[in-house]
């Protein structure tokens, strides 16, 4: 009994049932409506062809599964039946393989070829499909894989590649025996050979609408050829090695070519000259492919098994997959509808990838170690680092802060849980031991050439002294010490009745004034009584200063240090005394301002 599994699928038909509900009162992208990143506006999706403003939703970087054969062997070309219900590989056995579309299961083999297989095209009919080998034999299908017609000799070599014309009545081949021939599809008889490649011809494709073929070959040439005449047109030596790919735009304007020198170039025929290169790949370029419905949109693929997708204008990938296959990528399939990317590869398997839904992190083995720039707007919805250790409670950062601001004021270690260490949430950074926690500094006094000669003198003297200078942790700030600090965008100016107090550090820290001798270290966490004691400390050191002036400060109540004196000027600190002379004149004597409402 085999054992039950669940198989992933990826169906189609619920968002085309949508579009037909709303395509009658969407008239464009205005009406439409937006998604949002969560799982349940999976709801509100769309097909690719109804996001044509926005290619950035169409891409297939998602891994759904892989197909093996039981015969292990390299997958050298995929095809999707037009209706999009299977997916057709060709090996190097020979064999055709037909997958499920939706859940990607095996549905049937058959011997197709005695020898390798290497190219495969459908009609525009969609009623045949033409297939080629390493022994240079092209081969007719009906849709049901049914064989009806065999060239054995239509090359001498390996037929590298296959396209038909618009009409389907003509249909164009390229070999490595260095000729591109165009064929009569009803009589399968050759009409004319295109010689001109002086080596082996990698690729052929033939123009959306007209009778223009391109080809690339190992002559490190990409040639436009005119399929009535058989004559060469023009000839582009943009590339420095073989040139392995070659497609055209359904726009008709834009032919897309790669090669072994890790190249993509995108030529224009209006103007015939190249208009974009794009780099990025560290191996050869084996493969490429449009998408159906986004005309600057295309995949490539790369020896080293890598993928990326790209978007005509930019330069650099909007997407990589650097570990798609473990081997060479040999050829990209889209389906018809254009929601999902079919590869095949030398490392014998078939991959199957898709779009991602809203919501989707995309962080799968393909994708883990990846760190996206999250600056590309609208574009795949995982542009989000891959952290190896969860972040710290607390959020991110503060706008305006810094790593190094995150402290307690007046002790100047981390806080606990922050985003300073190194993305540890569970760890808390140490508080140095002969830290405590005490009150803040107050606020730093003047500059020495604005004191007098007996305050500068007791400044040195009690610098030479360090050690005289402890001052013992206080519990709480005093009561009005944000008045007390002056703000930082006013210039210090002496005080017209008091001098500024010295800077006093904190405990642990050499300062510039000697402090009142005070009982050892309060507990850490005092009573009212302590607070009291502390207070009245600090006031009785405001007026030891007071006392000390030379210049015969006038002194006011401890209880009260900013009343109005009787001349109608209210002392206050430096920038923040609009009474001082040269700014205001003096006010009449009475209560204040603020006080009369």
């Amino acid at each position: 009994m085999r054992k039950l599994t669940q198989r992933r699928a990826v169906d189609y038909t619920s968002t085309a049932v949508r579009y037909m509900q709303t395509r009658m009162w969407q008239r464009d992208c205005r009406d439409r409506t937006g998604l949002q990143s969560t799982p349940a506006a999976a709801i509100d999706m769309l097909p690719t062809v109804a996001y044509s403003d926005n290619p950035s939703t169409s891409f297939t970087a998602k891994f759904v599964h892989t197909s093996l054969n039981k015969n292990r062997c390299s997958i050298n070309c995929v095809l999707w039946t037009p209706n999009g219900r299977r997916l057709i590989t060709g090996s190097q056995s020979g064999e055709f393989t037909l997958w499920n579309g939706q859940s990607f299961n095996f549905e049937m083999i058959l011997q197709a070829h005695d020898q390798a297989i290497r190219s495969m095209v459908w009609s525009h009919n969609d009623n045949w499909m033409v297939s080629g080998d390493d022994g240079g034999a092209i081969k007719y299908w009906q849709s049901n894989m049914n064989n009806v017609k065999a060239n054995k000799s239509a090359h001498k070599e390996s037929v590298r590649d296959l396209s038909f014309c618009r009409t389907d009545l003509k249909f164009c081949s390229c070999s490595d025996d260095t000729t591109v021939k165009v064929w009569d599809f009803a009589s399968c008889q050759e009409e004319r050979s295109l010689t001109g490649h002086g080596w082996d011809v990698k690729s052929v494709d033939w123009h959306p609408t007209k009778s223009l073929l391109v080809s690339g070959g190992k002559d490190n040439l990409v040639k436009l050829w005119d399929a009535k005449s058989g004559k060469e047109l023009s000839s582009f030596h943009g590339h420095k090695n073989t040139v392995l790919c070659v497609k055209w735009n359904q726009n008709g304007n834009w032919v897309l070519t790669a090669g072994k020198d890790q190249i993509i170039k995108l030529y224009d025929i209006r103007a015939m000259k190249e208009l974009e290169s794009f780099r990025g790949h560290r191996k050869d370029v084996t493969a490429l492919a449009w998408h159906p419905f986004h005309e600057e949109y295309f995949v490539s693929g790369s020896f080293d098994g890598s993928m990326f997708h790209w978007l005509v204008g930019h330069e650099t990938p909007q997407i990589e997959v650097p570990t798609a296959h473990d081997n060479s990528v040999w050829d990209l399939a889209w389906h018809p509808i254009g929601y999902l990317l079919c590869s095949g590869s030398n490392d014998h398997t078939t991959k199957f990838w898709c779009r991602n839904r809203p919501g989707d992190t995309a962080r799968d083995k393909f994708t883990m170690n990846q760190n996206q720039d999250p600056n590309l707007g609208g574009r795949f919805p995982g542009n989000f680092p891959v952290l190896d250790q969860p972040l710290a409670p607390g959020g991110p950062f503060v706008p305006g802060l810094t790593r190094n601001e995150g402290t307690i004021p007046g002790v100047g270690a981390a806080m606990p849980f922050s985003l300073d260490s190194p993305l540890h949430g569970d760890q808390t950074q140490p508080l140095p031991i002969s830290m405590t926690l005490g009150a803040p500094p107050l606020p730093p006094g003047p500059h020495p050439s604005l004191l007098n000669p007996n305050q500068q003198h007791q400044q040195q003297r009690y610098q030479q002294n360090p050690q005289q200078q402890q001052m013992p942790p206080l519990p709480m700030p005093p009561p009005n010490m944000q008045q007390l600090q002056p703000p930082s965008h006013h210039s210090l100016l002496p005080h017209p009745h008091l001098p500024r107090p010295p800077q006093m550090p904190p405990h642990g820290m050499p300062g510039s004034l000697p402090t009142p001798s005070m009982p050892g270290s309060l507990p850490p966490m005092p009573g009212q009584r302590v607070i009291n004691q502390s207070v009245t400390q600090f006031l009785l050191m405001l007026t030891s200063l007071g006392q000390s002036n030379a210049t015969g400060g006038q002194m006011y109540p401890q209880s009260s240090p900013f009343n109005r004196p009787q001349g109608g000027q209210m002392p206050m600190m430096p920038g923040y005394n609009p009474y001082q002379s040269g700014m205001q004149p003096p006010l009449p004597p009475g209560p204040p301002p603020h006080s009369q409402q």
